[in-house]
């Protein structure tokens, strides 16, 4: 009888947690994996010279998703009490109770299996370096109680994807997806250090760093266009190192102007307008990069 109590128990345990998945998703904000996953794709077809087929294909796509999600819902757990302090995240699942620290710890491990589990899928290297990419992802959100650095240190969290994926179709690593990585890792820190400026005022009372309060906001818009510049720079060098079509350059072009408009659509005085610009902006540009160089490829 008790036996059967505990599984009827652990029964409704995981029903309940089944009809919070749309929570989940949320609380993670899973369709922001669209931010990365273009630039993993970029390396895959780039490793393969072309399509490597489904089965690698869907087992990259499978550990990029279940990586994200160690990360992100690590970052809510690790985070919750910050979060509950900052009233512009105190609505998160996490401090407003939607959602309990044991649930996500449990997506937090579910996720972890399944990114080993399709790591060992693809070849013997990504096996053995993905514990070492989710322990990074789940490390780097303490960064921000020691470090400006942080936001920077969140760049190269999603610039694993490009040599992640390489690695996934070659089975080892070169320095052309370690570039592409790099412009990533640019990328992502910029958009980082200007998503981060409106927290500012809550970051210097807690104690908390960032570029904005180390350097002052003015200051964090210069670094991230700056670090924009170096990214589609980068993006630039690795076309001609790999000798790619011109369409990859037209995107290269594109990218650029995207990034560009940014800074029409927030300022260091005008912030209203943070999050089309965060959500919209980012996605469109990783898009856009991964269409060129599809489109290269075919050429």
């Amino acid at each position: 009888m008790e036996g059967i109590r505990l599984l009827t128990t652990a029964t409704h345990s995981r029903l309940h947690v089944l009809r919070k998945g749309p929570l989940f998703l949320d609380a993670i904000r899973f369709h922001e994996s669209i931010f990365a996953l273009p630039f993993a794709y970029m390396g895959m077809i780039l490793a393969a010279d072309g399509f490597p087929g489904w089965q690698t294909f869907a087992w990259i796509t499978v550990a990029m998703v279940s990586a994200r999600t160690v990360g992100m819902a690590a970052n809510r757990i690790i985070d919750r009490k910050i979060d509950a302090l900052n009233p512009r995240a105190s609505a998160r699942h996490l401090p407003s109770g939607l959602i309990k620290v044991n649930e996500m710890t449990v997506l937090t491990a579910v996720a972890f299996a399944i990114f080993i589990f399709a790591a060992s899928q693809l070849n013997t290297l990504s096996v053995v370096l993905a514990p070492v990419a989710a322990a990074y992802l789940v490390a780097y959100p303490f960064t921000k109680r020691f470090t400006w650095a942080a936001n920077l240190l969140l760049g190269w969290a999603l610039a694993m994807s490009p040599s992640a994926a390489w690695i996934g179709v070659n089975g080892s690593l070169s320095l052309q997806p370690v570039l592409l990585s790099l412009a990533v890792a640019l990328w992502a820190g910029s958009f980082d250090i200007i998503y981060h400026t409106q927290d500012r005022e809550f970051h210097l009372q807690e104690g908390l760093n960032s570029v904005a309060v180390r350097f002052g906001v003015v200051n964090a818009f210069r670094l991230a266009r700056s670090l924009d510049v170096l990214a589609v720079a980068s993006l630039i060098g690795l076309g001609l190192w790999m000798e790619l079509a011109w369409p990859y350059f037209v995107g290269c072009a594109a990218a650029s102007g995207l990034l560009s408009y940014k800074y029409r659509m927030v300022s260091p005085t005008d912030l209203s307008r943070l999050g089309i610009a965060f959500g919209r902006i980012n996605a469109y540009t990783s898009t856009t990069m991964f269409v060129a160089t599809i489109l290269a490829m075919s050429v």
